[in-house]
């Protein structure tokens, strides 16, 4: 990594300040925006297009590497004493849908849930919880557990891209 000043929204950042802006956004995956920044000339100057490039990276990435960026992904209905083991990203995310809240019962049917999940997909559930309730959540993991591995896959990246549009939308530049 170089000190190269990257020009950005109209404002400057060193590599280094771009890539702790933005390695958040796709969970524990910095190589997403390290990617992009290595070749120099096609590094977005919106944030709009960075959103599409960043897209594309995860996409056009192989499968392990994608599967790499699932497993990075942290399991749902952590008990609130564990939350600061989250990135400060998946806490507020987890919070938003009181999955911080839940009471003993629901404690132990998501982490049910998510052995389970996690045994048949070798990934843990993700699912952007922004608008959803622990409810849905709890929900949501009962369904998608009897989806095949493809699609869970699928389904998964699918999820892990609306995370990062959210985080996108609310990160301060």
């Amino acid at each position: 990594m170089t000190n190269k000043i990257i020009n950005f929204e109209n404002k400057s950042f060193t590599e280094k300040e771009f890539i702790t802006l933005f390695d958040s956004i796709y969970e524990h995956s910095s190589w997403v925006i390290i990617n992009i920044i290595k070749n120099k000339s096609s590094i977005p100057e919106k944030l709009e297009d960075l959103k599409l490039k960043m897209k594309e990276q995860v996409e056009k990435s192989s499968d392990e590497s994608k599967l790499k960026l699932l497993r990075s992904h942290p399991e749902l209905g952590i008990k609130k004493n564990k939350l600061s083991s989250l990135t400060k990203s998946s806490q507020k995310e987890q919070k938003s849908a009181g999955l911080d809240q839940c009471s003993e019962e629901e404690y132990k049917n998501i982490k049910l849930l998510n052995k389970k999940y996690r045994e048949k997909f070798d990934f843990p559930f993700i699912i952007a919880v922004k608008g959803l309730t622990r409810v849905d959540v709890i929900n949501a993991m009962n369904t998608r557990i009897n989806n095949n591995y493809q699609e869970e896959f699928l389904t998964a990246l699918k999820e892990v891209h609306k995370i990062a549009k959210i985080r996108f939308d609310t990160l301060i530049i």
